[in-house]
């Protein structure tokens, strides 16, 4: 961390990040760097008008309170829920209807061509549906055979 800081919600949920000065920063936010890559690492805090106040080089490097709320205020920054599994598709033309069961649960979703699925690693994918919803793959080979072979048709 390059400041000493604390984090709490006001009564209204914003986050407020009290400095090691004392100096208070109502509706700040936290913004991960690496946010696929590296999720609890490189981790910004940052001032209303977008200004650093604080650099977390590791999630767990926070106090508990701290890792808390900063887990928190990115979990309603950020939506990309995790394909854990998938239960069928309707073709393996595209589009094709997916149901999928993911980190948020059960969910459908339209894929309107093969290159809506991006890999980033040999085993991290993100798929982006119709709707531009981006569904993230974390480990491919993690996933369950039936899963895979679906998958495959589409790679």
């Amino acid at each position: 961390m390059s400041a000493a800081f604390t984090l709490a919600f006001d009564a209204f949920g914003k986050l407020v990040v009290t400095l090691a000065d004392g100096t208070q920063h109502m509706g700040a936010v936290v913004a991960r760097a690496f946010p696929i890559a590296s999720p609890d690492q490189s981790i910004s805090v940052l001032s209303a008008e977008g200004k650093e106040l604080a650099w977390v080089e590791n999630l767990k490097d926070l106090p508990n309170n701290e890792r808390e709320i900063v887990a928190q205020a990115l979990q309603g920054r950020e939506f990309m829920p995790e394909i854990l599994r998938l239960d069928g598709v309707n073709s393996f033309s595209t589009p094709s209807v997916w149901r999928v069961q993911t980190s948020r649960g059960p969910a459908q979703l339209v894929l309107k061509g093969e290159e809506d699925i991006r890999r980033l690693t040999a085993s991290r994918l993100i798929v982006a549906d119709a709707h531009g919803v981006q569904f993230l793959i974390r480990d491919l080979p993690s996933l369950d055979r039936h899963t895979r072979k679906l998958l495959d048709r589409f790679l």
